[in-house]
C-alpha cells in the first residue's frame, strides 16, 4: 500500500527541524567538492536552520516554509517568498542583490532527502510552491543555484526556468568562492 503524499506548511517546532535536517543533508549530499569540505562539517548541523525557519513563521516576514510528507515521513522541503531584498539569516554567507527583482517570488531554499529523491516529490512540493506564488499575485519567479550543481539546474530547466545571465559570488571562509546562476520563470 503506498502512503498518502500531503503538503504541510511549516508551522512547529517539529516542522522547523524536519526542515533543517533535509537542509542539512542536502548540502552535505549536494555540495561535496564545491563549498568547502571544512564550511560543511563545522557549519552545516543538523538543527542549523531551525531558528531561521522559527523566526520566518513566528514574524510573519514573508517566508513560507513547506514541507511534503509520504505518510508520516517528511520527504522534501521549501522556502517561498516575495523577494528578499534583504538577509534574513544574519551572518550567513548567503547574500544575494535582488533589488531588481523586488516585486517577483523567489524560492529562497529547496531540497529533497537524499534517499527521496529520483521519486517525483521534489517536482510535485516544487511545482505547489510555484502555484502558490502565482496564487499570492506574482507574475515571475527565480531560483539561485550552484553552478556546479548539475542535476538541479537540470531539474530547474525542465520545470521552465532558464538562467538570466546573473549570479551571486558566495563567500566560504577563509577564501573561497561558489557561484550561484538566477534562474527565472514566468508563473
Amino acid at each position: 500500500m503506498q502512503e498518502e503524499l500531503h503538503f504541510v506548511d511549516a508551522t512547529t517546532l517539529k516542522h522547523f527541524k524536519a526542515m533543517s535536517l533535509i537542509h542539512a543533508l542536502g548540502w552535505r549530499d549536494s555540495y561535496v567538492g564545491y563549498v568547502p569540505q571544512d564550511y560543511l562539517d563545522s557549519k552545516i548541523t543538523d538543527d542549523r536552520w531551525v531558528e531561521v525557519f522559527r523566526k520566518n513563521y513566528e514574524e510573519q516576514n514573508g517566508v513560507h516554509g513547506l514541507l511534503l510528507y509520504r505518510g508520516d515521513t517528511p520527504v522534501s522541503c521549501i522556502n517561498y517568498c516575495r523577494a528578499r531584498t534583504e538577509n534574513y539569516n544574519p551572518g550567513d554567507v548567503c547574500k544575494f542583490d535582488n533589488d531588481a527583482y523586488a516585486d517577483w517570488g523567489e524560492i529562497a531554499s529547496f531540497y529533497t532527502h537524499p534517499e527521496e529523491r529520483g521519486k517525483g516529490y521534489g517536482g510535485l512540493l516544487f511545482e505547489e510552491a510555484l502555484q502558490r506564488l502565482k496564487a499570492e499575485g506574482f507574475q515571475n519567479a527565480f531560483v539561485f543555484v550552484l553552478r556546479e550543481n548539475e542535476k538541479a539546474r537540470k531539474f530547474y530547466a525542465a520545470h521552465g526556468f532558464v538562467w538570466d545571465g546573473t549570479y551571486a559570488d558566495i563567500l566560504f571562509p577563509p577564501d573561497s568562492v561558489c557561484v550561484d546562476l538566477r534562474y527565472i520563470r514566468t508563473l
